[in-house]
């Protein structure tokens, strides 16, 4: 009888683990510098700001000025499917971004996830400003 229970115990473990894993955001190398007077972050001048960077990390860069004067930055790369690489569009609102491929939304104060599907934050990366040069960084 433990035997077969054993048996058991083994062949459901096996079956638990042929699940769909949890596939991450790959690591690619980010390293981002510009300065906060490129046309291409005129936008970040005020709090609550948000900009989309092509060419950089999986999917892109977002670049948000918050709320606090502070700066983050998230790989665009949606956290939901990761491996189909859909980009985040920012939300009209700029507090937000959305991801078109499944309507999920993420939060640009922190990344969390703000609307299902989304379980997990945006990837985010090191930003650092030093004078007037930004710099995102992993």
């Amino acid at each position: 009888m433990k035997k077969i229970a054993g048996i058991w115990i083994l062949l459901w473990m096996m079956c638990a683990a042929c699940g769909k894993a949890d596939i991450a955001i790959p690591n690619v190398p980010v390293n981002f510098s510009a300065l906060l007077t490129d046309p291409r972050l005129l936008r970040l001048s005020s709090p609550g700001q948000g900009v989309l960077i092509k060419d950089h990390g999986v999917a892109g860069l977002i670049i948000y000025h918050k709320l606090d004067g502070s700066y983050v930055s998230y790989d665009r790369c949606s956290t939901v499917n990761p491996e189909e690489k859909c980009a985040v569009v920012l939300d009209e609102s700029n507090f937000a971004v959305t991801d078109k491929c499944t309507g999920a939304k993420f939060s640009l104060e922190d990344g969390s996830p703000v609307k299902a599907p989304a379980k997990r934050a945006l990837k985010m990366y090191t930003t650092s400003i030093q004078g007037n040069t930004i710099h995102v960084t992993n």
